[in-house]
C-alpha cells in the first residue's frame, strides 16, 4: 500500500493514513470486498504504532468506508466512484456515524454477530454460541408435523396470527406452566419472537430515561445491552454460590427504588449459580416490602442435569409481581424464534400493545408446528435425550480443562445450563485473550459484557452443548495453548484489540 507520512505539517499521522486510503477506495484501486491489511502488519511497514492505524481503521468505518469483522479483518465496502465527469464535483462520503440517532450510541460493539458469524465456520472451534447440539434437533418429528398441518390447515397457519400468539399454544403453554407449578390462563401468555423479544418489551414499556433497572452481576449481556440502550441506569447486584446477595439487594432498593429486578435464577447465564429455594423466598419478600416488579428469565430451566429441582420464582409468587420470560430456544430449534411470557393482565396487555409497533405477531407457522410437537406427546422423550447428551458433553468439558488446564485457571461445576464459568490465571485479560485465541482456531465470550460496569476482565463463559465431544477436546486443547503462550510470552495484545477489527466490548 503505498502511503506517505510527513511528520512537518500539523495533520495528524493517523489522517493522513486515513485520507489516503480513503482516496484509494474513493479512485477504484481498491474495490468492494478488498481486504485491508491487518493493523500490526502496516504499522510496522509504515514505523507507526499500532494505535495509529486502528484510529485510521476507525476513521474510515465512520465514514461507512470499511467495515470491520472478528475474525476477518477490515473489508472495503464502498463501491468506486471512478473519476468525476469535468466539471461534476465529488460529494464526499456520508458520515453515517453521525446521523445515528442517541439510543444507538449506546449500543456496544457487536460481539453477539461477530461470534455468531464464527461459529458457522469449519475452521473455528466455537465455545461462543449457547445454543443446543444440532444432532439433537428432532427434525423428522417436525417434518411429519409440518407436513400434516400444511395438509389439513395450511392457509390458517400461513396466516397472521393474534399478536398475543396462536391460541391454541398459549393454552399448550399454559400446561408446561402447570408442570412448573404455575397456574395461569391464555390471556396471561404472550407469545414472543425469542425470550430476547420479552427483554425489549419490558425495557419499552418500563423503562424512561434516567430510571434505574437492577441486575445480577454477572448477567446476560445482551440484556444488559437492552436496558441500557433504554436509557436505563443498570445497577449490577453481586453474585454468590447461592444466588444474588440479599444484602446488597435490599440497600439498593431502597436507595434507588427500581423499575424492576431482572434475574436469571436457575441455571444463571454466564455464572451457572442456580439461586436456593431460602433466597428465592426472600427476593420475593424484598420484592413485596418494596413494590418492585421482578422480571425472571428462565430459558435453562428444562435443562437439569443433576442436583435437587427448585421451583421458578413465578411457581413461588403468591401476589403477581413476577413477569416470567422463557424459550424454546435452548430445547428445540433456536431458528424458531419463539419464546413466551406469562404476566398479571394488565402487563400482558400492555406488551402486546408495545409489541404491535415493532412486530405484529411471532412466526405463525412455527407456533403450529411447536404446539403440534407438545400434543402429540413428544417432548419428554426429546429433553430427556437433550439432557443425557448436555451431561455428556458438560463432562467432556470439564474432564478436558481438569486434565490440562494450566495453574490459576478454575471453572464451576453447573448442575444445568449451557455454560462454564471460568476464571483465568492472575493478570489475564479475556478479551485480549479472545484476539489470540481466534488466530489459534478457537473462541469464547470473554467477562466484561456480563458486567454492567465493565468488570469480568479475569473471567471467560465457555458453552459445552453445541459441539460434539471430540471437537470439544480439540477446542479445550487449542484454548489451553493460547492461555500457556499468553502466560510464558506476554503474547496479550493491547486492551480491547482484535485483529482486524476494533474492539468488540
Amino acid at each position: 500500500m503505498r502511503i506517505t507520512i510527513d511528520r512537518d505539517i500539523s495533520t495528524p499521522v493517523y489522517r493522513q493514513i486515513a485520507d489516503q486510503i480513503r482516496d484509494l477506495i474513493l479512485s477504484g484501486e481498491f474495490g468492494p470486498g478488498r481486504r485491508l491489511p491487518a493493523e500490526r502488519k502496516l504499522a510496522e511497514s509504515l514505523g507507526v504504532n499500532r494505535s495509529t492505524i486502528i484510529n485510521a481503521y476507525g476513521e474510515l468505518q465512520a465514514s461507512g468506508l470499511v467495515e470491520s469483522r472478528f475474525g476477518r479483518g477490515t473489508t472495503v465496502l464502498a463501491a468506486p466512484l471512478g473519476s468525476p465527469p469535468a466539471g461534476d464535483r465529488q460529494a464526499a462520503p456520508l458520515p453515517w456515524r453521525q446521523f445515528f440517532g442517541e439510543t444507538a450510541g449506546r449500543t456496544r460493539e457487536p460481539l453477539l454477530r461477530d461470534l455468531m458469524e464464527l461459529a458457522g465456520r469449519e475452521d473455528i472451534i466455537s465455545f461462543a454460541a449457547g445454543i443446543p447440539a444440532p444432532e439433537t434437533y428432532p427434525l423428522d418429528a417436525f417434518r411429519e408435523i409440518q407436513d400434516q398441518v400444511l395438509r389439513d390447515h395450511g392457509r390458517a397457519a400461513l396466516q397472521h396470527s393474534p399478536t398475543e400468539g396462536h391460541l391454541p399454544l398459549r393454552e399448550t403453554i399454559c400446561q408446561i406452566m402447570h408442570a412448573r407449578g404455575v397456574n395461569c390462563s391464555p390471556d396471561e401468555i404472550l407469545v414472543l419472537s425469542g425470550s430476547q423479544q420479552g427483554l425489549d418489551l419490558a425495557a419499552r414499556v418500563f423503562v424512561d430515561q434516567g430510571d434505574v433497572v437492577l441486575v445480577e452481576e454477572p448477567s446476560f449481556f445482551c440484556a444488559v445491552q437492552v436496558f441500557q440502550t433504554s436509557g436505563a441506569r443498570v445497577i449490577g447486584v453481586p453474585l454468590d454460590e447461592g444466588g444474588v446477595r440479599l444484602d446488597v439487594l435490599e440497600t439498593l432498593l431502597s436507595r434507588y427504588q427500581p423499575k424492576f429486578v431482572y434475574t436469571l435464577p436457575t441455571f444463571q447465564n454466564p455464572s451457572g449459580v442456580t439461586m436456593s429455594l431460602e433466597r428465592r423466598l426472600a427476593l420475593l419478600e424484598l420484592a413485596y416490602r418494596y413494590q418492585v416488579p421482578v422480571l425472571e428469565d428462565d430459558p435453562y430451566g428444562e435443562l437439569r442435569y443433576e442436583g435437587k429441582f427448585v421451583p421458578a420464582l413465578k411457581a413461588l409468587d403468591r401476589n403477581g409481581y413476577v413477569i416470567y420470560l422463557s424459550t424454546f430456544s435452548k430445547v428445540l430449534f433456536p431458528g424458531l424464534r419463539v419464546g413466551w411470557m406469562v404476566a398479571p393482565r394488565p402487563v400482558a396487555r400492555q406488551f402486546a400493545l408495545a409489541r404491535q409497533l415493532v412486530d405484529l405477531h411471532s412466526n405463525t407457522l412455527a407456533q403450529w408446528l411447536i404446539d403440534g410437537f407438545f400434543r402429540r406427546g413428544l417432548f419428554d422423550v426429546h429433553i430427556a435425550g437433550v439432557r443425557r447428551e448436555n451431561e455428556r458433553r458438560r463432562n467432556t468439558m470439564q474432564l478436558a480443562l481438569g486434565r490440562k488446564a494450566p495453574p490459576g485457571f478454575r471453572f464451576n461445576r453447573p448442575e444445568g445450563g449451557l455454560y462454564l464459568w471460568c476464571t483465568l490465571p492472575s493478570g489475564m485479560n479475556g478479551s485480549r485473550l479472545l484476539a489470540h485465541a481466534t488466530e489459534h482456531g478457537v473462541t469464547f465470550v470473554p467477562g466484561e459484557p456480563f458486567y454492567a460496569g465493565g468488570q469480568g476482565q479475569d473471567h471467560i463463559r465457555l458453552n459445552y452443548s453445541y459441539l460434539p465431544p471430540d471437537r470439544i477436546e480439540e477446542g479445550v486443547a487449542r484454548l489451553v495453548t493460547v492461555i500457556r503462550e499468553s502466560t510464558s510470552h506476554g503474547r496479550e495484545m493491547p486492551a480491547g484489540v482484535v485483529p482486524g477489527m476494533m474492539p468488540i466490548v
